[in-house]
């Protein structure tokens, strides 16, 4: 009996001892879990602490960047205000420059206009072509200029279609353009010439050649051949001539 109480004594003394040391390691986890806390805490605090900087450090950043920023924006801004202002100015005046120059071009090109040189006998090459017909009453004068640079027609040729003292064909006022004719380089002017009347009995002459005086233009003759062999029939009496103009016109060339 005393072995087995022994043992009994044995076996609790073993289980109190098991349970002290159970709950001492509980204890040890509350502890470790409590002491856990405080270092979470610290962590936090750390890390906060740690973050507060950051973000202090952000703020005086932030506050860095306004403020350099603000100078930025006082200088930078301002700088490209004046930049732009300057720029723009800049701009605007060489705009304007542009503007004067175009003026200046555009009245140096008045003034070329005004300066043309006028078109010689020698620079033009001048033709002749009969118009619709029979019968063949009108004449077209062609005069392509061939000088290589600009060059103005001024009114109307001096056309003698015989003898000279048989008179120049006279000029049909309604035909003078508004503005003067300037030819470029291969371009052609044009005159409408009335011969007759085509009339059956109306006395005509026949001319296989005449000529053409550029008077206006400072003198110069061209020799122009018939267009068709057996030469043009003209009448002294209605024969007629429009002004130099770049194309035909309706109802100004028609006489």
């Amino acid at each position: 009996m005393r072995t087995y109480r022994n043992r009994t004594a044995v076996l609790v003394s073993a289980a109190t001892a098991a349970l002290a040391l159970s709950l001492t390691a509980c204890g040890g986890d509350d502890g470790g879990t409590k002491s856990a806390g405080p270092t979470d805490r610290t962590a936090s605090a750390a890390s906060t602490t740690s973050t507060t900087p950051v973000a202090q450090s952000g703020d005086k950043a932030q506050g860095g960047e306004t403020q350099s920023g603000g100078e930025t924006q006082s200088g930078g801004e301002g700088a490209a205000e004046q930049s732009g202002g300057k720029s723009q100015g800049q701009g605007a005046s060489q705009h304007g420059g542009g503007q004067g120059e175009s003026a200046q071009s555009g009245s140096g090109t008045k003034a070329a206009k005004a300066g043309t040189p006028l078109c010689t006998a020698k620079g033009l090459k001048i033709t002749a072509e009969r118009q619709d017909g029979p019968p063949y009453t009108h004449l077209t004068l062609s005069a392509k200029n061939t000088s290589g640079a600009s060059c103005e027609m001024k009114e109307y040729p001096h056309i003698h279609f015989l003898d000279n003292a048989r008179g120049i064909v006279p000029p049909v006022a309604k035909s003078k353009p508004a503005s003067p004719v300037v030819l470029e380089p291969g371009q052609s002017a044009y005159v409408a010439v009335r011969m007759s009347e085509g009339g059956r009995k109306e006395n005509t002459e026949t001319v296989k050649e005449f000529t053409v005086t550029l008077k206006a233009n400072g003198g110069g003759m061209a020799v122009v051949k018939s267009p068709v062999a057996e030469g043009l029939s003209v009448n002294p009496q209605k024969w007629a001539t429009g002004y130099w103009t770049t194309e035909l016109r309706n109802g100004a060339d028609e006489f």
